[in-house]
């Protein structure tokens, strides 16, 4: 049984947020596993532009503070979206992280991008799964000294649920990787909608792409899912089926959080913030009404556990109105299967337990 720690965000006078959150953290033992000098990748997700929901940097500083009062170098670190907005590349994505707060003289900490420049630096990570070989993922996690989660709990229109185990599995996959999870096959062509300008061609990885006699393209060789073909097409000759099975890409994203976590050089912390709880992933460029009060905060060094914990205290907790939620639903329904009702069971938590991610058996410690 995993220990999950939880604070309910009441705070005092004398006992203020910081000294809080100190408190959880110590309880914790985040700081037994730290060594001076320790390079820390705090793994977030900054929030897309127009997005309110993400995580509010200010929140974060005491954990920043905790780390280096440790003798570690906390950085804030993502990597790059596969699809085309304001984090497909870390030039613009800093400036969003610093627009939302994450500016090193307000946090304390810098910003970096585990995937490069263009979301191309990554490793590959050797991995004998039911539904995946390898994993590519980010190559500056595998060079740091350690990781800490910090996960906006939420709800997702793919997966269903976003906590520890979505920000690890698809946010700290390279853009390759994203690709791999989020499909088993190559893009889409649309060749109707093709101008024959070649531009995907020329940044196609593989060499797969070529024009046909018409001045259309055409699949001429083996994907390879870096999905820079399907980035660089203006005219929407190039799609990607995202939700072309929802269980398998559960699954996958799973295998990728086994993959990494169990490659990094010590154990991750997982922190999992249940406040702002909206219905869509903070990769939206909006934030819906929450569909349930703020609960608090978790921590563990087991990321099936967390997100299992955060699921029972959001069902446990009275619904939110007016927001997305159908009419109707009382304390103990599931919320986010209400909202994506296609996901699977347990949304992938089962599987996770079964591969040997963690364990959804817990027992919660309240500070």
């Amino acid at each position: 049984m995993s220990k999950v720690y939880f604070w309910n965000l009441r705070t005092t006078r004398k006992s203020p947020h910081a000294l809080k959150m100190k408190k959880l953290l110590k309880q914790s033992g985040l700081n037994a596993i730290i060594d001076p000098g320790n390079l820390v990748a705090l793994k977030v997700h900054f929030g897309e532009s127009g997005n309110t929901g993400y995580l509010n940097a200010l929140n974060l500083r005491p954990i920043v503070d905790f780390l280096k009062k440790a003798g570690a170098k906390p950085f804030f670190t993502d990597t790059s979206t596969l699809y085309v907005g304001d984090r497909g590349e870390s030039v613009s994505h800093g400036l969003l992280a610093a627009r939302h707060g994450y500016d090193p003289n307000i946090v304390g900490a810098p910003v970096m991008f585990a995937d490069g420049l263009r979301g191309e630096y990554e490793t590959t990570i050797p991995y004998e799964g039911k539904h995946i070989s390898e994993a590519y993922v980010g190559g500056m996690f595998m060079e740091t000294d350690m990781m800490v989660t910090l996960n906006h709990v939420k709800g997702h229109g793919l997966a269903g649920y976003g906590g520890a185990i979505k920000n690890i599995g698809m946010g700290c996959a390279s853009k390759r990787g994203k690709m791999h999870v989020h499909v088993s096959t190559a893009p889409h062509l649309h060749p109707e909608k093709c101008t024959g300008c070649g531009v995907c061609i020329t940044e196609c990885a593989a060499k797969a792409l070529d024009i046909d006699d018409e001045g259309k393209i055409l699949m001429a060789g083996k994907c390879s899912g870096c999905g820079r073909c399907f980035l660089s097409c203006r005219y929407g000759a190039i799609s990607i089926d995202w939700k072309s099975d929802v269980d398998i890409f559960t699954k996958r994203l799973i295998e990728y959080n086994k993959a990494i976590l169990d490659r990094l050089k010590r154990p991750a912390m997982h922190i999992n913030f249940l406040m702002n709880i909206t219905p869509d992933c903070d990769c939206h460029g909006y934030s819906d009404a929450p569909i349930c009060p703020d609960l608090g905060v978790m921590i563990s060094s087991d990321p099936v556990a967390v997100d299992q914990a955060s699921l029972d205290m959001i069902n446990s907790a009275p619904p939110l109105y007016p927001s997305r939620l159908p009419d109707g639903l009382s304390k103990g329904d599931d919320k986010f299967k209400a909202l994506t009702p296609d996901t699977p069971d347990s949304f992938g938590l089962k599987f996770a337990e079964e591969i040997g991610l963690g364990s959804r058996n817990y027992k919660l410690v309240t500070i």
